[in-house]
């Protein structure tokens, strides 16, 4: 399977509107090198629809988001939050594209590690106008579930840096997501006495009937069928963060002995 076919096949609205325009830079670099600069069928249907994907996104939230549109998605901000610290470190793009080979396995990983270096390389990219357009179009789950992913490309190299950290804090308040989600998934990275609290979105002073609410209202939220749309590949990660919510919970059934 081709790059082309690979891109072409797995986009919905991700065509078009700003990240539409950073795909179309990152394929016309390798495809005009696959072409000897004749020019690709591919590049031009992408054109068209990208133009048909603007005039949707104006009319139209909340789209089905399709497996294609939150992998480009994850790239694009991926590429942000990496060089966020000033430095692109070798365990980052390693965990980019061992994630990637995990979820989609050996070649379609490859495939999609040869559009991110491109992207990468794009020093011009709006984190506002992407995360948007991510907020205007993709549902809530699956932006959470970038949360997830960008904190464990920040954590790959042993640690989230005040840089990185700020970054994705930026982009979660642009994503739309709440201030008590994005400590809830924070808290999955880092280790401290009350994370079990801000992975279940309460105080320390919580009594026990509130922390089985609690349990019960993000067992729900972070349960791997709110992504089954996006494929079976992404569910492994929403899986992850059902896991850490259920450790949360029993961690606090023995502390407080319920």
């Amino acid at each position: 399977m081709s790059v082309s076919k690979w891109i072409g096949g797995a986009l919905g609205w991700s065509f078009g509107g700003p990240i539409g325009a950073i795909i179309g830079v990152a394929i016309g670099s390798f495809v005009d090198s696959l072409s000897n600069g004749k020019g690709s069928p591919f590049l031009e249907e992408g054109q068209q629809q990208s133009r048909r994907g603007n005039s949707r996104s104006q009319t139209r939230q909340r789209s089905q988001t399709q497996s294609g549109d939150f992998e480009v998605s994850l790239l694009i901000l991926a590429s942000i939050v990496i060089k966020a610290d000033g430095k692109q470190d070798q365990r980052e793009l390693d965990f980019v594209r061992q994630q990637f080979t995990n979820m989609y396995g050996k070649e379609r990983a490859n495939h999609a590690f040869k559009l991110f270096k491109n992207i990468n390389n794009q020093n011009n990219i709006s984190t506002r106008q992407v995360c948007l357009q991510i907020k205007q179009m993709m549902d809530h789950p699956s932006r959470l579930q970038l949360m997830h992913f960008l904190f464990g490309i920040a954590k790959a190299d042993g640690t989230v840096t005040d840089d990185e950290e700020r970054q994705i804090y930026t982009m979660a308040g642009y994503l739309g997501i709440s201030s008590r989600d994005y400590e809830s998934i924070k808290a999955m990275f880092y280790n401290s006495s009350d994370n079990a609290y801000k992975i279940l979105e309460i105080d320390k002073s919580a009594k026990v009937d509130d922390i089985k609410k609690a349990y019960r209202k993000m067992a729900k939220k972070y349960h791997p069928d709110k992504v089954i749309h996006l494929g079976k590949e992404h569910q492994v990660g929403a899986e992850e963060k059902f896991r850490q919510v259920q450790m949360a919970y029993e961690q606090l059934q023995k502390e407080r002995g319920f």
